[in-house]
């Protein structure tokens, strides 16, 4: 369509993820948890087009009218789910509403368009799929303001601002230094708004997508019961590696257990692929999306065969981090 532009989404892995205990009550974000995580895109995508709409530019903050949405699974989605949220609740939507309001001020305004997201990333699977579409949005967004209000008028704090009002992921979603290619891995702290870039590493995994989620609160709530300290050296430590082998050994997750008593038929998936798989079976986020890490491409083949007898309980395939 004319006028159109169009960015890929990339998921994310957590290759290692320690949470803290939940903020006292009194501090300034009572309840919130401080995490430090060692992130990383992977080659599996979602597509986001927008598509600038005629006769709305004058629709009001929040309008339905200013900002519409349109999701659909990829033909080749590997585990496509309802998509059953509406407009409003999409992070798409808010990430523009969110950037609509501040540039506003400086008589700036997104113009009016039309988001087209094409999934494949799995929903509520801990693969960071509904955060990435929001910061795609967010890039795609900047091209069209400074078409129409010149360069520099969509700056990169402002797209921060705006990322950090909606989500504890997106920020990560948006790299300055890669503003056309995925974003580079970074170990992820503070409350998800401090970001270190870190050295890619071409890592091959084997990916395994249960049809069952993992909801956030709940996962957050069985933590709670049995937190413990962060341990942001062990993530750091993790990070500075370049072997395979002790990636795969040294993966954790913190979310990982509580997210098996949180949702019990996960905890069985999980426990089933672990039994099932020669290598450590990891969990990326708050679940349910699992991964193993392969040490070369032909142990990457064995694990890939050896999650066969999964099938029952997940769809397994084969991705890069980025």
């Amino acid at each position: 369509m004319d006028g159109s532009v169009t960015r890929r989404a990339h998921a994310k892995v957590n290759l290692a993820l320690g949470v803290a205990p939940p903020e006292p009550a009194g501090a300034a974000r009572a309840g919130w948890h401080r995490i430090c995580s060692w992130m990383s895109a992977i080659d599996l995508h979602d597509d986001v087009v927008l598509t600038p709409r005629a006769g709305v530019a004058d629709a009001p903050f929040g309008s339905s009218e200013r900002f519409t949405l349109g999701a659909e699974w990829a033909h080749d989605a590997p585990r496509p789910s309802p998509i059953d949220w509406p407009p409003e609740k999409d992070l798409c939507v808010r990430a523009l509403d969110a950037l609509d309001r501040l540039l506003a001020p400086r008589g700036v305004r997104v113009p009016p368009v039309h988001v087209r997201v094409h999934k494949r990333v799995p929903v509520g699977g801990g693969l960071g799929g509904g955060s990435s579409d929001a910061a795609a949005t967010l890039l795609l967004a900047r091209v069209l303001i400074e078409e129409s209000s010149g360069p520099g008028s969509a700056p990169a704090d402002d797209l921060r601002r705006a990322a950090r009002s909606i989500g504890s992921d997106v920020e990560f979603f948006l790299d300055d230094d890669a503003p056309l290619a995925p974003p580079r891995p970074a170990i992820v702290s503070g409350f998800g708004d401090e970001i270190e870039r870190v050295p890619p590493l071409a890592l091959r995994l084997v990916l395994l997508l249960p049809g069952v989620g993992c909801p956030t609160r709940e996962v957050y709530r069985a933590y709670d019961a049995s937190s413990r300290p962060l341990d942001e050296p062990r993530v750091r430590t993790l990070a500075r590696s370049s072997d395979p082998g002790a990636i795969a050994a040294g993966a954790f997750n913190d979310l990982a257990e509580p997210a098996a008593r949180a949702v019990p038929t996960f905890g069985s998936i999980l426990a089933r692929a672990r039994a099932a798989l020669p290598a450590p079976v990891h969990v990326s986020g708050s679940g349910s999306s699992m991964f193993v890490v392969a040490r070369n491409e032909v142990e990457q083949a064995s694990l890939l065969a050896a999650a066969r007898s999964l099938e029952a309980d997940v769809v397994a395939l084969p991705v890069r981090t980025l």
